[in-house]
């Protein structure tokens, strides 16, 4: 199966991704992963990537579309994938239906998480991290013992400075902006499938299997 997923920060893409892979047998392609990959190995685009990200530049849309379709190459890919964080516009997913089509491949489902936006930012601004051992925290949702301290090792807690409120807010206006016209552009395809990611984890898995008629609980 062949799916792309989408959702805000904080929707729960990473959690839903970890889970859907292993229950459809296909590899979680990330940008970031692919970056890192293609640096690593020091192919000619990750180079170019790497030139960009070490001058503090986002990656251009050609080197961004040469890696994806280098990835999408590999043999681990014939029998399915899902692609997380991109395309991000329009234009980078016409640039992923050409390779699909140039792969003889189509999407099978765009797997988009909403959540509300309230809901969002009480889920992005209650983050806690241990400065010490890196364990992580939710005041709502995973609180510590002491409100201060980590439970594992005692260390201080903090928040980190892109969790606060108006950061937050600023990174959901960012994706909603850019993503809308994606949205409607998948919409018109009739692969959108919109999950409601405000429920219990495993409820969300239910809502996308019922979706993708699959049985992934």
């Amino acid at each position: 199966m062949k799916l792309l997923l989408m959702g805000p920060p904080g929707a729960g893409k990473g959690t839903q991704a970890e889970v859907l892979t292993k229950r459809l047998q296909v590899p979680h392609i990330s940008t970031g992963d692919m970056f890192r990959k293609a640096i690593k190995e020091g192919t000619e685009l990750g180079k170019k990537a790497k030139q960009f990200m070490d001058e503090g530049k986002l990656v251009p849309d050609e080197v961004t579309v040469g890696i994806i379709q280098e990835r999408l190459a590999e043999s681990d890919c014939k029998n399915g994938f899902l692609l997380d964080g991109f395309p991000r516009t329009v234009a980078q997913a016409e640039a992923l239906s050409k390779i699909l089509n140039d792969f003889d491949m189509l999407l099978d489902a765009v797997v988009n998480i909403q959540v509300p936006r309230e809901n969002l930012i009480e889920r992005l601004t209650g983050r806690r991290i241990c400065r010490n051992c890196g364990a992580t925290y939710h005041i709502v949702f995973n609180p510590p013992s002491n409100s201060v301290k980590c439970d594992v090792c005692g260390g201080e807690l903090y928040q980190r400075s892109d969790d606060n409120e108006e950061t937050v807010a600023n990174r959901l206006d960012v994706y909603e902006k850019q993503t809308a016209p994606l949205v409607q552009y998948y919409e018109q395809q009739n692969v959108l499938n919109n999950i409601n990611g405000d429920q219990e984890i495993k409820e969300v898995l239910k809502e996308i299997g019922e979706r993708l008629g699959r049985d992934l609980v």
